[in-house]
């Protein structure tokens, strides 16, 4: 027989609940199972009436219905009730009972079994909400195929109204691209009727030179849909073409396409495009008439200095006191001259840069420096400079002028009294500009903001131009920001400004950042003192301009130097022969017919590398596309000074 904890053991954890009640129906005993479930421990269930366990259904219910069967003897089955648990929701469960008598007909004890009815009731209500779901369908179904005949043909005439309506062309064709059906569009936009079209290929209304790209595009569809539009033209009736743009795609063995009208905004683009020609062009009449407007402004001004100074040096009863006052008038106003010319070059991106490696913190403080003098002393000069050393590769010459010039536009901006700010950025990228897209790359950003009057917005897309200026006749000649603007571009970076009226003003140099292993170079120093004359070194020199050929070789012969004159550079060729035929250095003008100043430059240095050669130019795009090569170049117009002073530096001297 099974050992009593056996059984004990079985009652307790039984997959069922088991409760036992006397005849008053109060509990007696209940299994671990059926309090776990009820959440009640055991202790709490023994005394209390298994009816205080029921929810208000299941009280009526087991009053009305239940009650008056446990009086009877005998084994009751499945009674479904719910029981509330201690947290107040319900369990429903199926209720057994077992009643038992005694001797005199009494209910002696019940014994009550509970199985867990969860699943049962969730599945009860799962298949009672799957037929409500297939009756519904059923019913959906029913009403679909009671109205689909009158919906297809709906859809049918909807179609048809479609193709005849569509104010674009229609069509079907077979694989090899015969027409197999067309809307009435045809008619209308290209005064064919279908009886025309239907069996005749694509081909035979394409524009010839349209024919192999359409062919191409035929064979694309059968096998991806035209996602984007492909314009081809098409015969008129009358032998003139049309545009069309097409989409299509091939499904079940045809091709259907639809052709847009594209032929107005085919000649709107075209005429646009004309327009915009035409503007660029008056823009382009406007900005030279601007240019050489002022060109002819600054340059009269400056002929008057000089013709009216050579008249008075002509006079043989002009004092020496007014003579040297001239002379000296005449040399200042040709380098103002060259200045002007210089300027103009620097925005056209045409001068001839000396690049050299150095670090911009540095040469932003020695500037800094300086502009107290240029500013005044009511506008303070502040800097915002990083230590650590930002290295470019630039002319500095040109990047100090381009600071002064940025500087001086701020200080009459804040009519002399306010902050000048110089900032350096050496992390920055170089953003969009002026419609440009952004570089990639590493730039550094130079940013001058003063606090003056700003700058009108219908005015900043024009600062850069030369000779455009806000401020009053005579207090400016509009080419200061154009040298900015034209040495950033030459640099390979670019010049950005941003200003609101009365806040102030910010103008950001950008110029290409270079590693900080490379060299940095020393500024080329300005060599102020006299030339030395020469003694009687033997100089070749080539220029083509008669007058400037006699001018140089006086010049020369005056500082002790042998001259010989060629007029081109096959000329000197002839002349060097083979070992320099004796000369010791050359000097050549850049620009010349036939073969230039710096291929001539660069024969020389092969044949004979200990040769020196003097370069002399006013302007050439080879110097400013592709720099100075190694050679030594002087500044047309140059001074008997400014000649004497860099020909002794590489002229050799005669031995002793």
């Amino acid at each position: 027989m099974p050992d009593v904890d056996d059984l004990e053991d079985l009652f307790e954890n039984a997959p069922c609940g088991y409760a036992s009640a006397l005849a008053n129906g109060r509990i007696s005993k209940v299994n671990h199972t059926l309090s776990t479930w009820l959440g009640h421990p055991a202790g709490e269930l023994v005394g209390r009436r298994f009816l205080d366990l029921l929810n208000i259904a299941g009280k009526v219910y087991y009053e009305t219905h239940f009650a008056p069967m446990l009086r009877m003897q005998g084994f009751f089955d499945e009674v479904a009730l719910d029981l509330v648990r201690a947290d107040g929701t319900t369990l429903p469960v199926l209720v057994n009972a077992v009643v038992r008598k005694n001797e005199a007909g009494g209910v002696r004890f019940i014994r009550i079994t509970v199985f867990n009815a969860s699943d049962r009731r969730r599945y009860e209500r799962e298949m009672l909400e799957a037929r409500r779901v297939a009756e519904r369908a059923t019913v959906a179904l029913r009403e679909l195929n009671q109205t689909l005949e009158a919906r297809v043909a709906h859809r049918a005439r909807a179609l048809d109204r479609a193709w005849r309506l569509s104010p674009d062309l229609l069509a079907i064709a077979n694989a090899q691209g015969t027409l197999l059906a067309v809307n009435a569009a045809w008619t209308d936009l290209l005064g064919w009727e279908a009886s025309d079209l239907v069996g005749q290929g694509f081909a035979g209304f394409t524009h010839p030179d349209d024919l192999e790209p359409t062919r191409a595009a035929l064979g694309r569809i059968m096998t991806t849909p035209l996602a984007e539009p492909y314009e081809f033209r098409l015969r008129h009736i009358d032998g003139t073409y049309r545009r069309f743009a097409w989409t299509g795609a091939f499904e079940d063995g045809q091709i259907y396409a639809t052709g847009r009208h594209t032929t107005v905004e085919h000649e709107q683009a075209v005429a646009l495009v004309r327009a915009e020609e035409a503007l660029r062009q008056s823009q382009k009449l406007e900005a030279v008439g601007q240019l050489t407007g002022g060109v002819a402004h600054d340059f009269n001004n400056l002929l008057t200095i000089i013709r009216s100074s050579v008249d008075f040096l002509r006079r043989p009863d002009l004092p020496e006191d007014r003579r040297a006052r001239y002379m000296d008038a005449v040399s200042d106003t040709v380098d103002r001259a060259a200045k002007l010319t210089g300027q103009l070059l620097a925005f056209a991106r045409r001068q001839a840069l000396k690049p050299e490696v150095f670090n911009v913190g540095e040469k932003l403080r020695g500037v800094a420096d300086m502009l107290d003098t240029v500013t005044g002393a009511r506008i303070s000069v502040v800097t915002e400079i990083p230590e650590e050393p930002c290295l470019v590769m630039a002319d500095v010459s040109q990047f100090e002028t381009a600071l002064v010039n940025m500087a001086v536009n701020a200080r009459d901006a804040m009519d002399g009294e306010g902050v000048l700010t110089l900032r350096l950025d050496r992390t920055g990228n170089l953003p969009p500009i002026r419609g440009h897209a952004a570089a990639s790359g590493r730039f550094a950003s130079i940013a001058l903001t003063d606090t003056g009057s700003g700058i009108a917005p219908e005015q900043i897309a024009r600062i850069f131009e030369p000779f455009f200026t806000t401020k009053e006749i005579g207090k400016g000649t509009g080419l200061g920001l154009s040298q900015v603007f034209g040495f950033a571009k030459q640099s390979g970076g670019d010049v950005e400004v941003e200003s609101e009226p009365g806040r102030g003003t910010t103008f950001t140099l950008y110029l290409p950042k270079i590693d900080a292993g490379a060299s940095e170079l020393p500024a080329t120093a300005r060599n102020e003192e006299g030339f030395s004359a020469g003694n009687g070194q033997c100089v070749l020199i080539v220029e083509d301009n008669v007058e400037v050929g006699k001018f140089a070789t006086q010049i020369l012969e005056d500082i002790g130097y042998r001259t010989t004159w060629a007029a081109n550079a096959e000329e000197a060729l002839e002349k060097l022969g083979a070992d320099g035929a004796g000369f010791d250095v050359v000097f050549s003008d850049v620009v010349m017919p036939g073969m230039g100043g710096i291929e001539l430059a660069k024969t020389l240095q092969r044949r004979m590398p200990d040769l020196p050669v003097l370069l002399a130019s006013g302007y050439s795009h080879v110097l400013a596309q592709d720099g100075l090569h190694g050679f030594e170049l002087l500044h047309k117009p140059y001074s008997a000074d400014q000649l004497g002073r860099i020909l002794g530096k590489v002229a050799p001297q005669p031995r002793d």
